[in-house]
């Protein structure tokens, strides 16, 4: 099932596109800048079940799921307050683009790893607004995403390499000394009603 909305076949048409150049850093350019010029097209509206967040996580709904180039297409609804703990991607690249609101990004880099603890460092947090676009490629795919606000709801679409069913995250499990474990989290896909 896929959500239909104003201008789905133009974006599909850019992220094929972009997908089908074929080397990340080439790939993640283009996306960030036809996710860029996406947003800020009136004719592009993401669908209004996007824009519900929901109480207890940030929502994540598939918009679509290329069979020919491998890639997906989840928008996350952000409530206020509502966001990650340090995570990656497994290994994929990704192109984040905030289509609503504004959201929190900060950026890690592993400084330590002693099987099965690791330690980070954080190299930088932006506030990233509508209509602005980043990229993740591995190694550098460490980061945590908050919607900072009080009361705005922020909205953010992702394209991943392909399905992204799993993440690696890392918490603290009480030993208070800096170390973190990795552990895997299942990723599902919330309703659009």
């Amino acid at each position: 099932m896929h959500l239909e909305f104003p201008g789905r076949e133009r974006l599909i048409a850019a992220l094929d596109a972009a997908v089908a150049l074929g080397e990340d850093r080439a790939i993640t350019d283009a996306l960030r800048k036809s996710l860029c010029e996406l947003m800020d097209d009136a004719a592009v509206a993401l669908p209004a079940a996007v824009m519900e967040p929901v109480d207890d996580h940030y929502a994540r709904r598939e918009l679509h799921a290329s069979r020919e180039h491998g890639y997906a297409v989840i928008a996350m609804t952000w409530a206020p307050g509502q966001g990650t703990m340090i995570h990656d991607h497994c290994g994929m690249w990704c192109v984040e683009g905030v289509w609503r609101g504004r959201l929190e990004i900060t950026q890690y880099e592993l400084a330590e790893q002693d099987d099965p603890r690791y330690r980070f460092v954080p190299v930088g947090t932006i506030e990233a607004r509508t209509g602005s676009a980043g990229s993740l490629i591995p190694p550098h795919e460490y980061h945590t995403i908050r919607n900072p606000s009080d009361e705005d709801i922020a909205v953010s679409l992702h394209v991943y390499q392909r399905p992204m069913v799993r993440c690696g995250i890392y918490s603290d499990h009480g030993e208070g000394d800096g170390w973190l474990r990795r552990s895997e989290r299942l990723l599902g896909t919330d309703p659009a009603h």
